[in-house]
């Protein structure tokens, strides 16, 4: 079993200071800076106001901190909603691939912060102005911030809302503009009729509550493509690539939930590479073929490609195992540049698409698929664990080498 090793202080800082972290750091105040200036003064002003005379109760926070430290912290509640907004509890919370190197202290967002991004939830109360959502219902709540109304979110581009600063989401601190994490007793919404969706009845909780996240990220690597592949050619393969090189620090959800994915809109062959015997065997349990790196040379190109891993040498590798006018799919890495093959790519005319999830945009179709019984999420999960138990949990999630890990609240 792998073990991973998280960095303290010393070792976080070097991590924060990569150019990487200075690319991230330009995109998010690229717009709305003042914004984002105002909302960390205004928590700052709250928080020291809540000390000072408490007007709130307080609910448990699970709080990430350099060396692998989570715990619960005690916050104050989530003030009551404004017109838009709407209070919710979570009723299950999930990991996300990123989540353990976020952890470790290993990427560029200022720890400590409030983990988690990946939920359904209960609704407890909205403000004036809500209309498709009501107290007690259950919905999912998508990761990042959007307002629904802006053009970027007219047009579906909800991962771009103009409304906010650019990357706002939950779960990554001030890097994600400081709007708490899911692990949490209430979580803030603040525009309800854009961002919640109800949940469909019949599906748990616990089975889907990463569509929030990383079931769609799967999903819009593959779905946009591969039906149009497949019409030109039944036979059309996946190839996606996941934890390669010697020590993996990305969880494998993601890749799961793309092969899923594949398969159920008609892949007939779908291949994962990852060097972790262990994910290899899980792809295998839910209908994969599974190569390692060390196979790939014996690989024939496939029509579409999907690099996960997060790497230079992932990207380098998906586009060069693409085949002639097939498609790469790229989530991106944390580096400030990535050689690709272009010589290559043009004389086999390979397009290469390479961003960030609209996730909000995605989520109803992505639950029909659940309703419809064609993807299950929850054959990607590893470990469950209740609320109470969710720093162990995730303390072991973290530094272990689990998959998927849901947090159900009592």
């Amino acid at each position: 079993m792998v073990r991973h090793r998280a960095r303290g202080w010393t070792g976080h800082a070097r991590a924060m200071l990569t150019p990487m972290s200075g690319v991230a750091g330009s995109v998010a105040l690229e717009r709305q800076a003042p914004q984002r200036v105002r909302r960390l003064v205004d928590a700052a002003g709250d928080r020291l106001a809540q000390r000072r005379r408490p007007t709130r109760a307080r609910m448990r926070a699970l709080t990430a901190g350099p060396g692998g430290r989570l715990a619960f912290r005690g916050v104050p509640v989530p003030p009551p909603p404004g017109p838009a907004g709407a209070l919710v509890r979570p009723l299950a919370m999930a990991t996300c691939d990123m989540d353990r190197p976020l952890a470790l202290g290993a990427l560029p967002f200022p720890l400590p912060l409030h983990l988690g991004h990946e939920c359904v939830a209960e609704v407890l109360s909205v403000g004036a102005d809500v209309a498709t959502v009501r107290p007690g219902e259950r919905v999912v709540l998508p990761f990042q911030i959007s307002c629904g109304t802006c053009r970027p979110c007219r047009a579906g581009l909800t991962g771009s809302c103009a409304a906010v600063p650019p990357m706002s989401m939950y779960g990554f601190g001030v890097g994600g503009g400081h709007w708490g994490g899911v692990l949490s007793e209430q979580v803030a919404v603040p525009f309800a009729d854009a961002v919640l969706v109800p949940l469909p009845d019949g599906l748990d909780p616990v089975d889907v509550a990463s569509v929030a996240d990383t079931v769609c990220d799967g999903y819009r690597h593959v779905a946009p493509h591969l039906p149009a592949l497949l019409e030109r050619d039944p036979d059309a393969e996946v190839l996606i690539l996941a934890g390669i090189g010697r020590r993996p620090v990305f969880s494998p959800s993601s890749p799961l939930y793309a092969g899923q994915v594949a398969l159920a809109l008609g892949a007939r062959r779908v291949t994962l590479v990852d060097d972790r015997a262990g994910v290899r065997a899980h792809a295998e349990r839910i209908g994969l073929e599974a190569r390692t790196s060390a196979d790939l040379p014996g690989c024939s190109p496939a029509a579409l490609t999907v690099d996960l891993s997060v790497t230079r040498r992932g990207l380098w590798t998906a586009l060069a195992h693409t085949a002639p006018d097939g498609i790469c799919s790229c989530a991106g890495a944390l580096h400030r540049g990535m050689r690709i093959p272009a010589g290559a790519m043009f004389a086999r005319n390979v397009t290469l698409h390479l961003g960030r999830a609209h996730t909000r945009a995605l989520v109803p179709a992505v639950l029909d698929l659940v309703a419809q019984g064609r993807l299950r999420p929850q054959d990607v999960t590893t470990t469950v664990a209740s609320f109470d138990e969710a720093p162990a949990a995730l303390r072991e999630h973290v530094l272990g080498d689990a998959t998927k890990t849901i947090v159900r609240a009592a």
